[in-house]
């Protein structure tokens, strides 16, 4: 598995996600792509108002803001 950070620049909300993701104790390590929206009119029209949004490549499952440790842990099951 691995995990698609949906984010922009000068985004506070993406930097307290971040900040969880990386702080936040995983079973095994999971790699993270990070993708700025900016880079992508359609990925703006998608996510824009739903940043940061985190997607598994496995299942397609998207975890959109906020979310808690405990939800990040439960979508990384």
């Amino acid at each position: 598995m691995e995990l698609l950070f949906y984010t922009t620049s000068n985004c506070h909300l993406c930097d307290v996600a971040e900040n969880l993701l990386v702080h936040t104790p995983m079973p095994k390590p999971v790699p993270v792509d990070v993708v700025d929206i900016a880079q992508s009119e359609a990925l703006v029209d998608k996510y824009g108002t739903r940043i940061p949004v985190l997607r598994r490549n496995d299942t397609g499952a998207e975890l959109d803001w906020p979310f808690t440790k405990d939800d990040l842990l439960t979508f990384l099951e």
